[in-house]
C-alpha cells in the first residue's frame, strides 16, 4: 500500500492529485505545520532525515522530492502511458523539461519572495526593524521582482503556444506545475491570463477534485 506522508498546506497536495489520475489505492498521513515556524513538524524526520514533506513509502520504498515521486509512480505504475508521452517523442522532451523546472527554476524566486516578505514582520529589536524593511524591499526590487517577471513571461508563452505543458495531452509535468502556479495567483500582483486558465483547467479535473476532498483544499503555507 503506498503511504503519503502529507504535510498541510504543501506540494503533496500534487502527489494526492497524480494517485487520484492514476486510480491507486493509497492511504493518507497528515502532519499539521508548528503554527508559530510555519515548518513541517518533527515526527516527520522518522520517515525522512530531512523531515520535509513530500515523502511516500511504498512497502519497503520510500521516496522524497516531488519530481522523485511523481517520476517514481509514474514508471512503476502508469503502464498505458497516459500522463506521460511516448518515449523518444518530441512531447517527452518537454515533459522531462517541464516536470524539473517547476521546483528547479520557478520555485526559487517565489520562495524567496515569501521568505523577504516574512523577515520585517519577524520579532526584533525597534532598532533593526527599519534596516530589515529596506534591505529586504531593495532585494526584491532588484533581484525577487525581475526573476518574478522573467519567468511568469516564459511560462505564460508557453501556455499560449500548447494547452498543456508537455503539448496537447495532459501529463504529469502539468501536476507538478500546479503548485507553483497556483502559488503565484493566490499571492496576485501579475496579471498572467493563460495562467489563470491553467490552473482553472487544472481545478476542474475530477482527479483533481477528489484528492482536495481526500487531503484538503489547495492553501499557501503562513
Amino acid at each position: 500500500m503506498i503511504t503519503v506522508h502529507h504535510l498541510e498546506k504543501s506540494r503533496s497536495q500534487r502527489v494526492l492529485w497524480l494517485l487520484e489520475e492514476l486510480g491507486l489505492d493509497y492511504e493518507i498521513k497528515t502532519y499539521l505545520r508548528d503554527p508559530k515556524t510555519i515548518l513541517a513538524p518533527k515526527d516527520l524526520q522518522a520517515v525522512h532525515p530531512l523531515g520535509k514533506s513530500p515523502v511516500i513509502t511504498d512497502g519497503d520504498i520510500t521516496v522524497a522530492e516531488s519530481g522523485a515521486i511523481i517520476e517514481y509512480l509514474i514508471e512503476r505504475y502508469d503502464t498505458e502511458g497516459k500522463l506521460r508521452p511516448a518515449a523518444g517523442s518530441p512531447e517527452s522532451l518537454a515533459y522531462r523539461y517541464w516536470l524539473h523546472y517547476a521546483e528547479g527554476s520557478l520555485m526559487t524566486p517565489l520562495v524567496l519572495a515569501l521568505v523577504f516578505s516574512r523577515l520585517p514582520k519577524q520579532p526584533m529589536p525597534f532598532f533593526v526593524k527599519p534596516v530589515v524593511k529596506g534591505l529586504c524591499s531593495k532585494v526584491f526590487a532588484s533581484y525577487i521582482q525581475p526573476q518574478l517577471r522573467t519567468h511568469f513571461r516564459f511560462v505564460e508563452s508557453r501556455l499560449a503556444e500548447s494547452k498543456w505543458f508537455a503539448g496537447k495531452q495532459f501529463s504529469a509535468a502539468d501536476i507538478q506545475m500546479s503548485y507553483p502556479l497556483q502559488a503565484a495567483m493566490a499571492r496576485g500582483g501579475m496579471e498572467l491570463p493563460k495562467v489563470q486558465d491553467f490552473v482553472t483547467r487544472c481545478e476542474a479535473r475530477p482527479a483533481y477534485k477528489r484528492a482536495e476532498k481526500r487531503g484538503g483544499p489547495f492553501a499557501l503555507p503562513g
